[in-house]
C-alpha cells in the first residue's frame, strides 16, 4: 500500500472541496488501496461530521449519507414502507461489510471487473486510453447492456438497483452549493470515458438519500448469483408493481449486473401499466429490455438469465391478479 496522509473533517465544509479523498466505512476504497488500484496522496475520515440521521420528509424519508447498511436495512419505517431497499441491501456483502458500509460510500463503489483489480491488466476505467482486457478475456461476470468499446465492466452493488427502481434522489454538497440528482442518473454509462462512474463533481460529497413516498403495491428485489451468500449477482431484478382491478396500474423496475449502472429502461414500465399480467405480456417486456443487449462470449448466457429473472419478478409481483 502506497504512503499516504491521513486526517480527520470536523464539519462537512472540511470535506467539501476538499482534494483529499474521502473515507466512510472504507469498505471498497481500503481493498482497491492495498491492491494500490487506488493509491490516494491524502485521505479524509469524514465518519466525525454527523449525516447519520433517518428522519420523515413529507410521505418520504431521508437518510444520512453515513447511516450504516445495516442501520438502514433494519430501520422499521424502511422494513414497512419500502422493503425493497431493506431486502436489496441485506442481499449484499456480509454483515460485518454491511455494519461498516455507509450509504453513500455505497454509492460509489467501483467495479469488481478482475481487469479493473489487478492493477496491471490493460483496463480503460484504471489507466485511460490503456484498453479494456475484459473485451476478449474472461467476461462471464460483464455488461450486456449499456457497454461501449472502451468497458464492459458491470456496477457490481444491490442497493442502488433498489434506489433506482424506487425513484430516490441524492442529495450533495457542492463548491457551487446543494443539488439534488435523480438516483437513475446517478451513475454513468462508459461512453469513451470510463473512468468516471458518476456523476459528482470535483469537492462534492453525498449528503443524503431521499426516498419518495412509499409505493402501494408488492415491492420485490430477486439476486441471482452463483452462491447463497457473499456474492455479486449475475443478473438482479428490482421491483414495485401495482395491480388493480386485474391489471397493472404502476411499474417501476430496475436492473443490476447487466450494466456499468443500474439499468433502467421507462419504455418497459409505459408498456406494462394498463396490461392484464401474462406469460406473453411478460416476454414482450424482457424483448424491450434486451433488444440491444449484446453478449462478449462468455457472458452470453445473461441475456436469457435476464429475461427469465425479469419474468419471475413480474410473475411474482402479479400472481393475485393472474391466479397462479
Amino acid at each position: 500500500m502506497k504512503a499516504f496522509d491521513y486526517t480527520r473533517a470536523g464539519a462537512l465544509s472540511d470535506a467539501v472541496g476538499s482534494p483529499a479523498m474521502l473515507i466512510a466505512g472504507g469498505t471498497n476504497l481500503l481493498d482497491l488501496m492495498k491492491l494500490e488500484v487506488a493509491t490516494p496522496d491524502a485521505l479524509l475520515d469524514i465518519n466525525p461530521i454527523g449525516l447519520r440521521d433517518i428522519a420523515p420528509e413529507g410521505a418520504g424519508l431521508r437518510i444520512g449519507a453515513l447511516v450504516s447498511n445495516a442501520d438502514c436495512a433494519a430501520h422499521p419505517r424502511v422494513r414497512a414502507d419500502w422493503p425493497l431497499l431493506s431486502r436489496a441491501i441485506l442481499a449484499g456483502a456480509s454483515p460485518q461489510l454491511r455494519n461498516k458500509a455507509s450509504m453513500g460510500g455505497n454509492l460509489c463503489q467501483r467495479t469488481r471487473c478482475g481487469y479493473f483489480m489487478d492493477g496491471h491488466s490493460p483496463c480503460n476505467k484504471r489507466e485511460p486510453g490503456s484498453g479494456c482486457a475484459a473485451q476478449g478475456g474472461i467476461n462471464r461476470n460483464h455488461a450486456i447492456l449499456g457497454a461501449s468499446d472502451a468497458c464492459i465492466a458491470t456496477y457490481p452493488g444491490d442497493m442502488a438497483v433498489a434506489l433506482a427502481a424506487l425513484r430516490a434522489t441524492v442529495e450533495t454538497e457542492g463548491p457551487d452549493g446543494a443539488r439534488e440528482i435523480a438516483m437513475r442518473d446517478f451513475h454513468r454509462v462508459p461512453g469513451d470515458d470510463p473512468s468516471r462512474d458518476n456523476v459528482l463533481k470535483p469537492g462534492e460529497v453525498i449528503t443524503a438519500i431521499r426516498l419518495p413516498a412509499p409505493v402501494a403495491g408488492r415491492q420485490l428485489y430477486r439476486k441471482v448469483r452463483d452462491r447463497a451468500s457473499y456474492a455479486f449477482a449475475l443478473v438482479s431484478v428490482a421491483a414495485a408493481i401495482r395491480v388493480s382491478g386485474g391489471q397493472i396500474e404502476a411499474a417501476q423496475l430496475a436492473f443490476g449486473s447487466i450494466a456499468h449502472k443500474p439499468w433502467t429502461d421507462e419504455r418497459i414500465e409505459k408498456m406494462l401499466i394498463g396490461q392484464a399480467p401474462s406469460p406473453a405480456l411478460f416476454d414482450r417486456a424482457a424483448d424491450l429490455l434486451l433488444e440491444e443487449a449484446r453478449g462478449q462470449g462468455h457472458n452470453d448466457f445473461k441475456i436469457l438469465l435476464a429475461r427469465r429473472t425479469l419474468a419471475a419478478v413480474l410473475a411474482e409481483a402479479t400472481q393475485d391478479a393472474t391466479g397462479e
